[in-house]
């Protein structure tokens, strides 16, 4: 797949060349005082681009006196747009001046950078439809190279290209995860999956909302998902690569349930991380753990989702619905019958040995996943069992979806259905609908005064462990309220938090790696550090800020204290430059769905 971030780099500096070499041909007077201008990062925007009609806004941090920007082909030779800066607002969080250059007016296609005299130029970007999908595309594809158990030629690959890591063939059964019928170092198949992030494990929970994501994309937008073609080993299948890529860890996750009673295995997993070794130099044991309501519940939830996706494709795949809805089913009965069962890894690591030291995904309260699960058994089977064995609406809170917390995902199926509900969910239904558009009018209140303009960052809150995750999942909930009403305010305030992602954010990284003049070339994430190769595997999102870096990992080369610039792209920081899989779905969510909705949103 060609990613644009390379090419886009030499087209700069292409750019630059052009610039040098003509001046004697420049304009006069203050624009030939623009052309002058030497390439400044103060100027902050989507690296990638804009769609014709949608807003265009760049934010340009720094002292200066403010005045006339000028958009300009990317030669720099013609001025095509002059505008007017904002005022100088302080930012929130450092109080950094800035001003705004909204040259949404400008909607000719073509190549070009944005130039203020006496700050400099910024970065080229294009100007043109399908602007996201190369970045929407590849974001699936971080996904292929996740994938274990599975050698990744070149021919798919390219130069990322390696050998198979962790064939799961031969997982051992952990103490904490004994039974009668599998005891203690009896041993398992579990192949497939994906690297959960930048180690080389596979947790259920943090599986759950990454799978439930992706196929919610394709619910939602088929239509363009069918389309997509990323060159995986399954293109060309008559069957969606983004399917078919959810299915290389569907497999897996069916393999941790215990057919016996139906509960599932919490993770599969070394004793302890490995170190910034390739995969195939992993060869550490590998165990599945103890069985867990969380992981159970979410295991439950993405079956039945499975089950109705790919009954569209059961000549491809006989029989997989069929399991997957059967597997769902056992998973909820097991999950009824041990409703609070929490993965407690210290508790455990007193009782069982070896002690197990990698990521928790630990959960205490588990009225959210039962929520998901039953809306989506309920979605899937027509049974009002499933609909009124939880309370739906137990109280007024909308939390934004994480891998604790999975309420809203439930909501987002029952509002996808909404014309298929039997009357038992009928009568929440407008509740439902009533709330997701109140939770996005929420987000997006005060936006216009922010000096990013952008529902991610109106609060401390939003720079967390994963906070690119945050922004991408407001996007989602953005566009569920898009979906219901048709109002372009919402589409356009996703555009931004898609936007925040590519580049205009405090640190002016585009946070998807291999996109951007300024992409993430660091991420802590163990085979773009071991594999010798300058660039990093593309398509995965970084991270990003988060308040609390400095005091969760062990990185020293951080250099602000201000929660929205709290970030360096350095291996080292895992507290703000790993990569995960529940990060990249919902940024596949985001870029595809306004690349799907881009015609209908006049974008």
């Amino acid at each position: 797949m060609h990613h644009p971030t390379f090419t886009r780099f030499i087209y700069g500096l292409s750019a630059l060349f052009l610039f040098s070499c003509s001046s004697a041909q420049q304009e006069s007077g203050e624009t030939a005082q623009v052309a002058q201008q030497q390439l400044t990062e103060s100027i902050r925007l989507n690296q990638v681009g804009f769609y014709p009609n949608a807003t265009k806004v760049a934010v340009v941090v720094g002292e200066h006196s403010g005045g006339a920007f000028y958009v300009k082909t990317a030669d720099q030779q013609q001025t095509v747009y002059t505008g007017q800066l904002t005022d100088m607002k302080p930012g929130e969080f450092s109080n950094r001046p800035t001003r705004i250059a909204d040259f949404s007016e400008f909607k000719e296609k073509g190549n070009y950078v944005l130039a203020i005299p006496g700050v400099g130029h910024s970065y080229p970007f294009e100007i043109g439809q399908d602007i996201h999908r190369e970045a929407a595309a590849a974001s699936i594809k971080g996904f292929y190279y996740q994938r274990m158990s599975t050698d990744l030629p070149e021919t798919y690959a390219g130069k990322w290209a390696r050998a198979a890591g962790h064939p799961d063939t031969e997982v051992l059964i952990h103490p904490s995860a004994a039974s009668e019928q599998r005891p203690a170092a009896s041993k398992i198949s579990a192949p497939r999956g994906w690297y959960d992030a930048g180690d080389y494990n596979k947790y259920i929970v943090n599986s759950g909302i990454t799978t439930g994501t992706l196929l919610s994309a394709y619910e939602d937008f088929p239509e363009f998902y069918k389309t997509l073609e990323l060159n995986i080993p399954e293109s060309g299948n008559q069957v969606p690569d983004i399917l078919d890529e959810a299915l290389w860890n569907l497999r897996w996750m069916l393999a941790m349930q215990d057919s016996n009673d139906g509960g599932v295995y919490h993770k599969l997993t070394n004793p302890s991380f490995d170190g910034m070794v390739m995969p195939a130099e992993a060869t550490n044991p590998r165990y599945v753990v103890q069985k867990g309501t969380a992981a159970t519940l979410d295991f439950a939830a993405v079956m039945a989702q499975a089950s109705r996706v790919f009954r569209n494709y059961e000549k491809e795949f006989p029989g997989l619905a069929d399991s997957a809805r059967t597997a769902a089913v056992k998973a909820w009965n097991w999950a009824q019958q041990n409703p609070n069962v929490v993965y407690d890894q210290n508790s455990m690591n007193e009782q069982f040995k070896p002690e197990v030291s990698t990521g928790a995904y630990g959960d205490k309260e588990f009225q959210d996943e039962f929520i998901w699960a039953a809306s989506e058994l309920y979605a899937t089977t027509k049974d009002d069992s499933y609909y009124k064995a939880v309370n739906m609406l137990p109280d007024t809170e909308m939390p934004l979806p994480s891998w604790p917390q999975v309420r809203l995902l439930g909501y987002y199926t029952l509002a996808r259905f909404a014309d298929e509900l039997t009357p038992a969910a009928q009568q929440d239904l407008p509740e439902i609908k009533k709330r997701i558009i109140a939770f996005a009018d929420e987000m997006i209140y005060g936006v216009s005064e922010r000096t990013y303009r952008t529902v991610m960052g109106k609060t401390e809150k939003d720079y967390i462990w994963g906070s690119s995750a945050v922004a991408a999942n407001q996007g989602i909930a953005l566009l569920q309220a898009y979906q219901l009403t048709s109002d372009k305010k919402y589409i356009d305030a996703a555009l931004a938090n898609l936007d925040y992602l590519l580049g205009r954010n405090a640190t002016g990284y585009s946070f998807l790696t291999g996109f951007g003049d300024k992409p993430i070339m660091h991420p802590h994430h163990r085979p773009s550090v071991a594999d010798g190769i300058e660039e990093p595997v593309p398509g995965l999102l970084s991270g990003g800020p988060n308040a609390r870096a400095d005091k969760q990992d062990n990185c020293t080369t951080y250099t602000t204290a201000f929660a929205d610039e709290m970030f360096t792209d350095n291996d080292c920081s895992y507290a703000s430059n790993e990569i995960a899989i529940n990060w990249n779905a919902p940024f596949v969510y985001l870029a595809g769905a306004i690349e799907a909705l881009q015609e209908k949103a006049a974008l």
